[in-house]
Parts: C-alpha cells; sequence; structure tokens
C-alpha cells in the first residue's frame, strides 16, 4: 500500500473503536480518520455494524475506495445490510455517483461522508440514505453538510424508523404475495417490436405463476446492440437492481437465455438470484416430472444445463457422487463437480436409453394390434389433458397452468362396431423451448413417430392463439413431424360467443383461422361438444363405413 508501519498501526487501531447505538460516529473516531488522512492523502473509510464494532477499515485511492466482499452480512430477505458507511473526503468533496449507487445495490444503512479542508481544521458531515419512497426521482435521499461539531443524530432510533418505512413501502408494493414466496422483476432486453416483446413477457408472467413465483415489476429494454456483459447496458442494469432492491425481490428473471458469462457478470452485481427463461422451465419440469421417465428427462436437462455454467462458488455436487477414492489427486473442486455432472448424465443416458427400448417394445405391440393411433399435442396450456379425460374417461391431472402435466398418458378410446383407437397425451409445447430440454423430450415425443394421426389443439380463445399455432407447427418441424396427418382442433369454444361480443375483430381472426386450418371447434369441458371430432377421426379411419353407425359414444 506505499504506507508507513506507524501509519498502518494507526489504520489498525481503528478496529479497536466502538460507537454507542445511539450515535452515528464518535467525534474521537471521526477525529482519528481526519488525522489519519491528512497524514496519508488519501481518503480513509469504515463499515461499522449495528452494534457498533469497526467490521472493516478501507484505505482508498485517486479512483475511490473498494468496497470489500460483504458476505458475512448478506441481504438474503432483509432490506437494510447492518452496516454504516463512512468515508473522509480530500478537498471537502460531496458523494460521488459511485457513491451513491454502492448506497442503494449495497443497501447500507446510512453512508455518510466526513469533508476535510486542506487549509485550516474546518470539517462538515453529510449523510445519505435510502429514500422508501417510490415517488422520488432517486432510490436515496441525501442531506446538506453540516459542521462535524454541530451534527446530532439518534442513530439508532433512525433506523428502527427507516426499516418500518422501507418495510411499509414493500408490503403495499406486494400486499398479496404469501410469506415465503420467491418475488421476481421479469426482465427482456430484445430487438423484437415492443408488441411481441410484451406478448413473450405475458408468457413469462404464466411461467413464474406456474413456478410459484410472484411478479413484482416488469422490465423491458430494446437496444441497439446487446451488453455482451449484462444483455442490457451496465446503468439499466443498475437500475433494475436498485428498483428490485426496493420492493424486496428476491429473484431476476430473463426472458431470454443467458451465457454462463452473463450469469456470472450480473450475479456478480447482486445478491439476488438471476436465472432465465430456460431455467425457469425447467424448474417447473422438474415440480412437474412423476414418472421414472419424466423424472431421469428432467434432470438429464438441468444437469447439460448447469455444466457450462458451474464456476464452483456455492456449488455442492456431493449428493451425486461421493466417498473414499471419489475424487482424482490434484484435482480442484470445480474440477470435480465438472467430472460428477459428466460421469450423471453418461449414467443417466444410459437409463434413457433403457427406457426408451421399453417404449419402444410397447409401441411395437400397439402396432402389431392394428389400432389406429392418435397423439393430441399443442401449446402447452391449450387443454390436452383435459380432452383426453373427456373422450375416454380418464383422471389425468389437470390444472390451469402452464406445463402441468409433462408424462405421456395413453388410454383407448372405444367406437361403434367394436373399433378402437389408443389416444396419447403429450407434453405441451412452448416458444423458445430450451434445446436441452427438446433434447431430452425426444424420447418421450417418440410417441409421435407411430402415430397415425395428430390432434393439434389450440385455445382458439388466446390471444396469441396465430402465433401458438406457427410455434407448434415449427417443432413438429424440428421433430420431423411436419408430414404427419394433422387435425387442427380448436378448443375452448364455449368462450367465443363472449369473444364475439366484447371483442368482434378477435372473433374474426378465430374464423378466418378455423377456416383456414379446416379446424373443428370444441369444448373439451363440454361432452356434448366433441361428436363432431369424434365423427371426423372415424371418417379418417374407416372412410368406407363413416356415417353408416349412430354417433359414437364417449367411452
Amino acid at each position: 500500500m506505499g504506507l508507513k508501519p506507524s501509519q498502518v498501526a494507526a489504520l489498525e487501531r481503528l478496529y479497536r473503536r466502538k460507537v454507542p447505538p445511539d450515535e452515528l460516529i464518535t467525534p474521537e473516531l471521526a477525529a482519528r480518520m481526519v488525522d489519519i488522512t491528512r497524514d496519508i492523502r488519501r481518503r480513509v473509510g469504515i463499515l461499522v455494524n449495528r452494534h457498533g464494532s469497526v467490521e472493516y477499515v478501507i484505505i482508498g485511492d485517486e479512483r475511490g475506495l473498494f468496497i470489500p466482499d460483504l458476505s458475512e452480512y448478506p441481504l438474503g430477505r432483509r432490506l437494510l445490510r447492518g452496516l454504516r458507511y463512512i468515508h473522509t473526503n480530500l478537498r471537502g468533496g460531496s458523494f460521488t455517483e459511485d457513491d451513491l449507487t454502492d448506497l442503494a445495490l449495497l443497501r447500507f444503512d446510512l453512508m455518510a461522508v466526513i469533508q476535510v479542508y486542506d487549509d485550516d481544521r474546518r470539517l462538515a458531515i453529510q449523510t445519505a440514505s435510502l429514500n422508501p419512497s417510490d415517488d422520488s426521482a432517486h432510490p436515496y435521499r441525501v442531506e446538506a453538510a453540516e459542521s462535524l461539531a454541530a451534527h446530532r443524530m439518534d442513530f439508532g432510533a433512525f433506523i428502527s424508523n427507516l426499516e418500518r418505512s422501507l418495510e411499509k413501502a414493500v408490503a403495499t408494493e406486494s400486499r398479496e404475495v404469501a410469506a415465503g414466496t420467491e418475488r421476481a422483476i421479469l426482465i427482456s432486453v430484445t430487438k423484437q417490436p415492443r408488441e411481441e416483446a410484451e406478448d413473450s413477457m405475458d408468457e413469462l408472467r404464466e411461467l413464474a405463476r406456474t413456478a410459484g413465483v410472484a411478479v413484482l415489476d416488469i422490465a423491458i429494454q430494446r437496444p441497439r446492440q446487446f451488453n455482451p456483459r449484462y444483455l442490457m447496458g451496465e446503468g439499466k442494469m443498475r437500475e433494475v437492481v436498485i428498483r428490485a432492491l426496493q420492493l424486496g425481490a428476491t429473484l431476476l428473471i430473463f426472458d431470454q437465455e443467458l451465457s454462463p458469462a452473463q450469469v456470472r457478470s450480473i450475479s456478480a452485481l447482486t445478491e439476488l438470484k438471476v436465472i432465465d427463461r430456460s431455467q425457469l422451465i425447467l424448474d417447473i419440469f422438474a415440480r412437474r416430472a412423476t414418472s421414472l421417465d419424466g423424472k431421469v428427462q428432467v434432470e438429464l436437462a438441468q444437469l447439460k444445463y448447469i455444466l457450462p455454467r458451474l464456476t464452483g462458488r456455492g456449488v455442492q455436487m456431493s449428493r451425486l457422487m461421493g466417498g473414499i477414492g471419489g475424487r482424482g489427486p490434484g484435482e480442484t473442486k470445480l474440477e470435480i463437480d465438472r467430472r460428477r455432472i459428466r460421469d450423471r448424465i453418461a449414467k443417466l443416458e444410459r437409463e434413457l436409453e433403457e427406457l426408451s427400448r421399453g417404449r419402444q417394445q410397447r409401441r411395437q405391440k400397439r402396432v402389431r394390434a392394428g389400432l389406429p393411433i392418435v397423439s393430441i399435442v399443442g401449446y402447452t396450456n391449450a387443454g390436452k389433458s383435459t380432452l383426453l379425460n373427456a373422450l375416454t374417461k380418464s383422471d389425468v391431472f389437470t390444472e390451469n397452468l402452464l406445463f402441468a402435466t409433462l408424462d405421456t398418458s395413453t388410454r383407448r378410446l372405444r367406437f361403434p362396431r367394436e373399433r378402437e383407437v389408443i389416444i396419447t397425451d403429450t407434453v405441451g409445447f412452448i416458444r423458445s423451448l430450451p434445446a436441452s430440454l427438446l433434447g431430452a423430450f425426444k424420447a418421450t415425443l417418440e410417441e409421435l413417430q407411430d402415430a397415425d394421426l395428430l390432434l393439434h389443439l389450440v385455445d382458439c380463445a388466446n390471444p396469441r392463439i396465430e402465433e401458438q399455432i406457427e410455434q407448434v407447427g415449427k417443432i413438429l418441424e424440428e421433430l420431423k413431424l411436419g408430414d404427419k396427418p394433422r387435425l387442427v382442433v380448436f378448443n375452448k369454444g364455449d368462450l367465443v360467443p363472449e369473444l364475439k361480443r366484447k371483442a368482434p375483430l378477435a372473433f374474426m381472426k378465430i374464423r378466418q383461422l378455423a377456416r383456414r386450418h379446416g379446424a373443428i371447434t370444441i369444448s373439451a369441458t363440454d361432452r356434448s361438444s366433441l361428436e363432431p371430432l369424434l365423427l371426423e377421426m372415424e371418417r379418417r379411419f374407416w372412410p368406407q363405413e363413416a356415417g353408416q353407425d349412430a354417433p359414437p359414444e364417449l367411452s
């Protein structure tokens, strides 16, 4: 540092000082900091905890003061750090922009600058604190400077009042959020038109709801070029993080997939958890998978996602492998974690191959039986499981959530003259489906290869109906299923009359789309509306006999 031993000793003695609970800083401690500042001609800072102990002593340089790692004082769900930050400033300088940004980002109890003048013994102090009010242009409040000798503050009472005000502000913003619920800010950085970006964010909000996350706010930026470190501009990123801290958020969710380097950069900027759309979908899949197939595929997708993002900090992979002989000589923990993940991936891929062979045998039995196979495909939450239940009187789990069911369900549907078809329900599709997930679920989607007919179920009441139809078609092409016979079925037809009354243009759009795709309109919750669908299926499978029987019964 270029300091004399006596100067280092003087700095170390600052750690012995104690500040009473009702004082910001004692006159003696302030005087010692000023003397050291004048002696070494550099700024001096201290971080003091709520008990009045000096936790850190910081020496500045010409660029400023570098705040050390504060992991021993994590924010968690607290609104303040539990540390006050006081530093000196030569030539009577006030707070810099960096100072105030640090105050907002690091959530200090209070920040104070002792203004030191060269020409005489004049000393002034200026304080800044977080602003609980959302009406202000800044997330902080800066007080006017005053003489250090005349400064008076009951610090204990000040902190109590500030915390109450911050908690009240957060409670007002998230009064409907249950205790213990993750609270998130959704972020989109895209060059898409504003309307498309908002549509995608609406879907991200639904994904968050499905994952049990409360959405507090949304931020959309359409930059001229993407920032390689933060995706959005660094200044905008800091604004979003500060806004998240003001609202008491615990999570930042990006609509775009983040690179491993971007995750590390953003995580270094904030203690909030940072995930992207892919990771959110993976989390939902992990919650929803119930069969052995589903669990293996989800874990495989998660590990493939984690591997390139593994940095070693706080990662515990001991559950995957352990015991004597489990680690090689000279390996770092990061290398061990990566090797464990690769070994686990290889094991899961072998398991998946065995499960795939079992599915192949079952499919061959169905093919040998000569029964037509119908697979229901479509966008997530279009009502596929509800339709399967209505057609076959089953009780497959259904709920108004994205990806409510992940596992393939197979049932028999009986027609007149003792004729049957096998009908299967598959995992729902979604835009920007992570490549790792699509790859992992190809094993489950193998069921579609043997289908004689794909029932493409569409939520006709969804405002993004056209985009969803296109997205499903695109995924089917990726799975090399574009040539399969397909029957488009518009579900939730019971909502159309209300739509006709409230939004005539949207109603006309649905009618045009139905004509263009030759769609049949049904309501999966109304069994009587399914007759046209059953008649069309019968006509396709037994064209010579279609229309000769009474309408098929649902069985």
